[in-house]
């Protein structure tokens, strides 16, 4: 029965490809009203609680451009979705808009994979044929995007999951060795195993794109899975355990890459989630309920990379103090029919976690 409902989604027509060249196809362009251009209302959540709100900015004349794809969001029926951007704006609101204050933004509305997809995946259905037709949108918006829209500025890769992955594909078949790759000033793709051969930093999913080893560096790829600490991928994971005898999973700290210690993170929460949490519910702070839907914290949660033979990940931690007034608690598991799926570690804080951190080096970069 799991089989043939696998080869009913299977067999679905996939929905009209879109034409890039017009704005509608596109979620996020600058200059207009979008989900990037969002003044995201946000809270400092201090240990002594509630502190001052602010509103996200965009930047009026950014230095380089930002090219985005969001991650699985969309729970249309058959393994592709349609063009109708909801689960998919959401996305980039709380993923992306934060880097409108240091980049142009620009993302397309493509025919991703949908969750009913990645379910029939797992009973045996053939992935491929709608892994190509989604990176087929991706690579045709990104040419659009050159050839039209870019004018030679530098820019930066900003994925997540599903979204991560087609972006790997864009730049092994894009990028790498083409004169764009001067253009490329940064990969950030996490939330998608990157393979490197275990001590290295280049020769596994990219022949010569290598994993950034150090603050200010250009021409490399932020590319992390989070695992809550003391609660590392377990064998055969789907994040974070390399299947390639001799590889391992790259991971680079985002709030300073290149290091192995222990890295205060500057993190974005969007505090209104009903994405179900360990433990339950969160209560952000003994204040009461947020007063914006995002809240900032500073310190409240460190990081730091772990590669332990193919086991590669971030290992993230709570600095928790009963005494103070915020949260001791963070979500970021996937549940699933009831229970957090083991192999996919902290999937849904891969890109809030950090975010401060990731907007600050596309800042960095553009800065050079």
């Amino acid at each position: 029965m799991a089989f043939a409902l696998a080869l009913v989604l299977a067999a679905q027509a996939a929905p009209t490809a879109p034409d890039y060249s017009k704005d509608a196809s596109w979620l996020c362009l600058p200059g207009r009203t979008d989900a990037c251009s969002t003044h995201l209302a946000t809270t400092a959540l201090n240990p002594n609680g509630y502190g001052s709100t602010g509103r996200s900015n965009v930047a009026k004349n950014p230095p380089l451009d930002c090219f985005y794809v969001y991650p699985t969001v969309s729970r249309d029926r058959g393994m592709n979705s349609d063009l109708n951007a909801v689960e998919e704006r959401a996305a980039a609101e709380t993923q992306f808009a934060r880097f409108a204050s240091a980049c142009r933004t620009f993302a397309p509305i493509y025919r991703q994979m949908t969750t009913q997809a990645i379910a029939a995946a797992a009973i045996g259905a053939d992935l491929r044929p709608s892994q190509n037709l989604a990176y087929s949108d991706v690579r045709d918006a990104f040419r659009q995007y050159l050839a039209t829209r870019n004018k030679g500025r530098p820019f930066v890769l900003v994925g997540h999951s599903q979204g991560s992955w087609h972006l790997q594909r864009l730049i092994a078949e894009e990028i790498e060795g083409k004169p764009v790759a001067r253009q490329m000033r940064l990969a950030i793709i996490p939330g998608f195993n990157v393979l490197v051969p275990q001590g290295k930093l280049v020769g596994g999913t990219f022949k010569s794109t290598p994993l950034c080893s150090r603050p200010g560096e250009a021409g490399c790829v932020i590319s992390y899975v989070s695992y809550r600490t003391k609660n590392p991928p377990p064998e055969g994971a789907l994040f974070g355990y390399a299947p390639a005898p001799g590889m391992t999973v790259g991971c680079v700290n985002p709030a300073k890459p290149g290091s192995t210690q222990w890295e205060p993170l500057d993190s974005y929460w969007f505090a209104r989630s009903a994405i179900p949490v360990p433990g339950g519910p969160i209560q952000w702070s003994t204040e009461g309920a947020p007063p914006t839907p995002y809240l900032r914290t500073e310190g409240l949660v460190s990081a730091r990379c772990v590669n332990d033979g193919p086991r590669g990940y971030l290992e993230v931690r709570i600095n928790a103090d009963p005494n103070d007034k915020r949260t001791d608690r963070i979500g970021g598991e996937v549940g699933a029919a009831g229970f957090f799926l083991p192999g996919w570690g902290m999937h849904l804080a891969d890109i809030s976690a950090p975010q401060g951190d990731l907007v600050r080096l596309v800042e960095a970069t553009g800065a050079d």
